[in-house]
């Protein structure tokens, strides 16, 4: 049963006047629940709690945690159809993602589970003293990771479960000896309560301190603000628009002490077809790009957004050949009213820059809020004498460049704003002369793909989702996959120490 209230540890509370509900999209009706924005004094509560959890969370084994999170996987799924239903109900995804996307949280918290069960992902560095070296002798020095403290985590509107209340900020957190506090996003806050329901039965089941996990509601941006803001938090994980993920950025950076943000803030995902693999393949490719703009009407933050070619006969063809794709794909529902307009209006703000020529658009009118699809070219030239060109429109949209030469090419490459990932497509005789393509795509992507889509991030500890500024605020960690645990916690080395008050990681090799 959803109550439209706020998790204060295990504690279900409602002290605010300020109500909201959530939107079904599909329907474009409210749904009935009411829940309500969490109050200061819950905020407080809320961060307290998960400052005293810390003391003791921060020590408990990593067999002991990793029992926690395969708890969470299990409630989960315990919630069955009913958080199905209600996944549905706020999002207008089909059952299909609803499930799928239910099985990548699971995978998600198991695999943090088997990551945690030994010490190895401290990185743990034993360097033995050597008391009689000359002409000064080496101490003993032995190194770990240990966890931040209290993290905020603010979920993303596109995947209600994934990058949500137990996504991977939450899970990695949680594995890492953090508490968590989460601010649900006001689109799908019953599927948020329903999910931090599971949490905190699976909290009680494996016995872990009350304020491990809270989640609050929060329409407005006032009770994040108040969780960044806060000085007994220690890090915060976000995903969402640059505006929000900057705004937060400055938020933590102005603090008496900052803290870090690690936010993951979308991309349009440049994607170069050289001329041959165009010549060889066009179709093939129209096709697979077609389906990759519309896949989840668009809304994933690895959307192929922006396609480079060099212009000629092939290219022309490809684009119209594209676009034609694109629109006959039949249009699909969108997250909320919100995201609908947003996408609307980015859409047309790129689409009528100068140089700027719409290929094809669905014309026929659509229901509300579903998204009419959308391909733009332009010049290389235009690209690169407006900025607003990158401009990304989160939907089903692809803005086509065509340039001059290789040369504007890796000129465009190299102008490009920070990106999660960068994608070639080209024939297996043209590898000799892609080294340039390569080393440009390089200093502007986190992840590189050869001959297929951006779309799709696997969960595995080889993944890098994050890029340089503004795909995410720090380049060198990643949002998805194992190694995203080491973005909450921080090395601490340990001199000349006695076994018995060494941290349990480092004790092995003494």
């Amino acid at each position: 049963m959803i109550t439209g209230k706020n998790y204060i540890g295990q504690t279900l509370k409602a002290s605010g006047t300020n109500t909201y509900k959530t939107v079904n999209p599909k329907l474009n009706i409210e749904n009935p629940t009411k829940f309500h924005d969490a109050t200061n004094s819950e905020i407080n509560e809320a961060v307290n709690l998960a400052w005293d959890a810390f003391k003791v969370y921060r020590k408990v084994s990593g067999a002991k945690r990793a029992e926690f999170l395969n708890a969470i996987a299990d409630e989960i799924l315990a919630l069955d159809q009913t958080l199905i239903d209600m996944y549905m109900s706020e999002s207008g995804l089909p059952e299909g993602r609803a499930i799928g996307e239910r099985g990548r949280t699971v995978f998600q918290l198991r695999s943090f589970a088997d990551l945690i069960h030994n010490e190895d992902w401290r990185d743990n560095i034993f360097d033995e003293a050597q008391p009689n070296r000359e002409p000064l002798p080496k101490a003993d020095l032995r190194k770990t990771s240990i966890p931040l403290g209290p993290v905020v985590v603010l979920g993303a509107s596109n995947f209600p479960l994934a990058f949500s209340t137990a996504g991977g900020d939450t899970a990695s957190a949680l594995a890492s000896g953090c508490p968590v506090i989460v601010k649900s996003h006001p689109m799908h806050s019953g599927t948020g309560e329903l999910v931090a329901s599971a949490i905190i039965k699976a909290m009680k089941i494996t016995g872990m301190p009350n304020g491990v996990f809270s989640n609050l509601n929060g329409k407005s941006i006032k009770v994040g603000t108040a969780l960044v803001k806060h000085p007994k938090v220690k890090a915060v994980g976000f995903t969402g628009s640059a505006k929000g993920g900057r705004a937060l950025f400055d938020l933590a950076s102005k603090r008496e002490e900052p803290i870090p943000v690690f936010a993951e803030m979308g991309s349009v995902n440049p994607v170069v077809i050289t001329p041959k693999a165009l010549e060889k393949r066009s179709e093939a490719l129209a096709t697979q790009y077609a389906n990759s703009i519309t896949l989840g009407t668009g809304q994933f933050c690895t959307n192929p957004g922006l396609i480079l070619t060099i212009d000629g006969e092939c290219s022309q063809a490809f684009i119209e050949d594209l676009a034609k794709k694109t629109v006959n794909i039949e249009a699909q529902c969108m997250l909320h009213p919100n995201i609908k307009e947003g996408f609307v209006h980015n859409g047309a703000k790129v689409s009528s820059q100068k140089g700027a020529e719409t290929i094809a658009k669905i014309e026929t009118e659509v229901a509300p809020n579903y998204a009419p699809s959308q391909v733009v070219s332009v010049s290389g030239k235009d690209f690169l004498d407006n900025p607003k060109l990158q401009q990304e429109v989160f939907g089903p949209f692809s803005l086509v460049v065509k340039a001059k030469d290789e040369a504007e090419l890796i000129k465009i490459i190299e102008n490009l704003e920070g990106q999660l990932t960068g994608t070639i497509i080209a024939e297996e005789d043209e590898y000799a002369k892609l080294h340039n393509i390569v080393d440009a795509l390089e200093d502007r992507v986190g992840r590189l793909i050869f001959n297929g889509v951006p779309t799709g991030v696997e969960v595995c500890p080889s993944m890098q989702h994050g890029g340089p500024y503004p795909a995410s605020t720090d380049s060198r960690f990643t949002a998805v996959g194992t190694n995203s645990i080491k973005r909450w916690v921080r090395p601490v080395s340990y001199q000349s120490f006695p076994k018995a008050l060494l941290p349990e990681a480092l004790k092995s090799q003494y």
